[in-house]
């Protein structure tokens, strides 16, 4: 049952970190048991009838998909309307309308998910033959504090209670302390020994950075010039006509030998007969930079030969993926003229969407320069040469991924980047690669990372401090290793041959129709 809170409580993240860290870092055994405690206290205090999980005929039922041929249903006052009642409470106190949409949906489904995991394990924990002592119920339930009178367990207290709300409460009382067994169980047997250590020594060294960044985008124009130069011929354009034809070859070739022998025109036979998008235009494709027609037509021997055609030639048929075409040339191919501007945005926009190598490869000339200079005269030096703003960030330990235990590379502003940058940068093996290879105060060698090219010099390396690297070997053993196996656990289930997950469907139906 402790296991089940802390798992809501995961899953709220933004109440997790600053609160229930907290708690439990100060007093870990007092703070599962006050949540054992809370969690009977909330299931009582909902209780009366509402606990029976079924009030008669007219009561909704809203069944959501099924585990092992056990509905997964909604009902007010059963554990899923119960789960629901929590996740909802969690987000108000965060200031979310769970009224609204998108929130609506994630409590459901979230409150739906709490559900699949309480039937899988009471399932499991059914087929092991394992009850609950019944002395085990009865004390837990006599324990409640509505129960009690000046410390001790009142028979009158507790008979004002009536007998299907009491027989509820204990039901519910016993799926708890079963499903308290099987996640005891299941977390004891799943910490190898000494990995909590291991763990925690992943927390050191930690090491603080400066940075200079160079942008790809700021590829300056005579570079692009000298590309377009390299590669002319991409840029050159030719006026072409085109009809498709998708029944076969055979027909293309009859509709091809119309158009030679006059029988009819080649406008008249790609409006009727071609199959694509210029047929209304009667097969007018426009005038194409050569580069586009990588696309129309993808083998390059068929492509050099159509627009070396003269004007008015009409090439053989072609195959094009599943289909057949033809092609009539309407103008002799232009030479690019790279004083034209319009052809030297063309070039611009495809080097940067299909030779950003290049761009990238200029950055990384930049970067070299820079550290070779950082190197002789210093790194300041070398960034204030250029106008570059050097960005500092750390002290930070490998962590790829940025994982919860250990400081992040995410949990740094880094002016310039995004927080999506940083997340991309943290989750970028090479970054943790070249930034802790490289020597203290010596600069790293260029990394591409998105648009930038990074140059790194670690100024600082430091070992972690005890009560830190205690901290976290306790946080993993007793906490986060837990959360983290819960995790797998419930995507274990919701991935099960057993799961029947209609909750999309019923939720647009029973809630959002």
């Amino acid at each position: 049952m402790a296991k089940k809170d802390k798992k809501t409580a995961a899953q709220d993240k933004p109440s997790f970190s600053e609160d229930v860290v907290k708690k439990f870092k100060q007093n870990p055994g007092i703070y599962i048991g006050s949540v054992v405690i809370l969690v009977l206290v909330i299931v009582t205090f909902l209780g009366g009838d509402l606990l029976s999980g079924g009030l008669g005929r007219d009561t909704p039922d809203f069944t959501f998909g099924e585990y092992d041929k056990i509905p997964i249903a909604w009902v007010p006052g059963n554990i899923f309307s119960d789960y629901h009642e929590r996740i909802s409470r969690n987000y108000q106190a965060q200031g979310i309308d769970p009224n609204d949409f998108r929130a609506s949906a994630q409590i459901w489904r979230s409150a739906f998910e709490q559900m699949v995991v309480h039937t899988a394990v009471l399932q499991l924990v059914k087929k092991s033959n394992y009850a609950v002592p019944e002395k085990s119920v009865d004390r837990a339930v006599a324990q409640q504090p509505q129960f009690q009178d000046n410390g001790r367990f009142s028979p009158s207290l507790y008979n004002r209670m009536s007998e299907k709300a009491r027989l509820a409460l204990w039901q519910q009382t016993r799926d708890e302390l079963a499903k308290m067994m099987f996640f005891d169980d299941f977390f004891a047997i799943s910490v190898p020994k000494g990995e909590a250590d291991f763990i925690s020594r992943m927390a050191s060294p930690l090491r603080s950075f400066e940075m200079v960044s160079f942008s790809v985008d700021e590829f300056p124009e005579s570079e692009y010039l000298n590309f377009a130069r390299e590669n002319a011929e991409l840029f050159n354009s030719i006026h072409l006509s085109k009809i498709t034809v998708t029944a076969s070859e055979r027909e293309a070739k009859k509709i091809l030998a119309a158009v030679r022998d006059g029988s009819t025109t080649f406008e008249d036979a790609a409006r009727i007969q071609s199959q694509d998008i210029y047929a209304d235009r009667g097969g007018d494709m426009g005038v194409r930079y050569l580069f586009d027609l990588e696309s129309e037509i993808p083998n390059s021997k068929d492509r050099d030969i159509i627009v070396n055609l003269s004007r008015g030639e009409l090439s053989d048929v072609i195959k094009i993926g599943d289909e057949w075409a033809f092609f009539r040339v309407e103008g002799s191919q232009i030479t690019a003229d790279f004083d034209d501007f319009m052809v030297m945005d063309r070039v611009r926009s495809y080097v940067r969407n299909f030779a950003r190598g290049r761009m990238e490869d200029w950055g990384i000339e930049q970067a070299r320069d820079f550290i070779s200079d950082a190197q002789e005269s210093g790194f300041d030096n070398a960034a204030r040469w250029r106008n570059k703003e050097k960005r500092s960030f750390g002290p930070l330990p490998i962590n790829y991924g940025g994982v919860d235990l250990f400081t992040s590379l995410e949990s740094f502003q880094i002016p310039g980047f995004t927080m999506q940058d940083i997340q991309d940068m943290s989750r970028n093996e090479s970054f943790w690669e070249v930034a802790f290879s490289a020597q203290l105060n010596v600069p790293s060698k260029p990394l591409v990372q998105g648009n930038n090219v990074l140059v790194f010099l670690p100024v600082e390396e430091i070992i972690s401090e005890e009560d830190s690297m205690e901290y976290i070997s306790m946080m993993y053993s007793s906490y986060w290793l837990n959360y983290i196996t819960e995790q797998s656990l419930q995507k274990y289930f919701l991935d099960s041959e057993k799961m029947d997950d209609r909750f999309w469907d019923a939720y647009f139906r029973f809630v959002m129709p």
